[in-house]
């Protein structure tokens, strides 16, 4: 459904040093640095026909977090929930919520993981039951 998310960093080094742990881990290479018309510096991870964006605000404040919002990143089995949430905590992020494993609700059997990145903004991972 998605082609892509953008999120706003205020440390965009130190963003890279997250992300390219926690995205390693589901199989995403280097990121692509580029920079916007207004000359603010971004990141772009792609992976499996989807992006991730990493940007310094474009408007000059700070960057801040999505109130209610979650980025989700689909995990190919319930290990890789749990090394997703530990490389997370392990380079930064904050554990959040419960800790990893298996959910029962009415959308079916989940494994998730849920962290906050070093700005604040709600990862998580995901593994559904087949």
């Amino acid at each position: 459904m998605f082609s892509h998310i953008v999120i706003g960093s205020n440390d965009l080094e130190r963003s890279k040093r997250f992300y390219d742990a926690v995205l390693g881990v589901l199989g995403a290479g280097e990121p692509y640095r580029g920079q916007a018309p207004s000359g603010h510096n971004r990141l772009f991870y792609r992976h499996d026909g989807a992006a991730l964006g990493i940007t310094e605000p474009i408007n000059g404040e700070a960057a801040t977090c999505a109130n209610g919002g979650t980025v989700g990143f689909k995990c190919s089995s319930p290990e890789q929930v749990k090394e997703f949430h530990d490389v997370a905590v392990a380079h930064g992020g904050t554990s959040i919520e419960e800790p990893p494993g298996l959910r029962e609700g009415p959308m079916g059997a989940l494994h998730l993981a849920y962290v906050r990145d070093p700005d604040g903004n709600k990862l998580c991972a995901m593994y559904r039951v087949k």
